[in-house]
């Protein structure tokens, strides 16, 4: 699977937890940058080379939730995949709200390796592919106007 311009993007302020994300996702090639706040996160997400977050629900700061809240509202940013991340389990409301927003699923810490790469993979194969065929799209949208 050939490299691409975007990038997972891996959110958490643990560094031990980063490094154990890193570890799990670092077989499929993809480049991986990490940060921990929510900020950060917002600043690499708007540079508009992401095509996987991977975001934990408790930051300082700006939360994950805000993050997906802002994500949402942009338009070149709505449709990036997201994974929540969280270690305090998965309770009713958390669920309810990453869902509302459009989360692509919560992942439960420690990740299981194996589990975190298969969704890594497929969201951002998705994500990739979405994108080149809204480029096309636009292209010949444009060669017709």
């Amino acid at each position: 699977m050939p490299p691409s311009d975007l990038k997972v993007l891996i959110v958490d302020d643990h560094t031990d937890t980063l490094f154990a994300i890193e570890s799990a996702l670092s077989p499929l090639g993809y480049e991986l940058k990490s940060v921990t706040t929510g900020d950060d996160a917002l600043k690499e997400i708007l540079r508009d080379q992401v095509g996987v977050v991977l975001l934990d629900v408790r930051l300082p700061g700006t939360s994950g939730l805000d993050v997906v809240r802002y994500m949402r509202r942009l338009e070149q940013t709505q449709r990036i995949p997201i994974l929540l991340l969280t270690g305090f389990g998965m309770g009713r409301d958390l669920s309810a709200a990453a869902f509302m927003l459009g989360v692509a699923d919560i992942v439960l810490k420690p990740v299981d390796p194996w589990a975190l790469r298969t969704k890594v993979r497929y969201l951002y194969e998705s994500y990739r592919h979405a994108r080149g065929v809204q480029r096309e799209l636009d292209a010949l949208r444009a060669v017709r106007g």
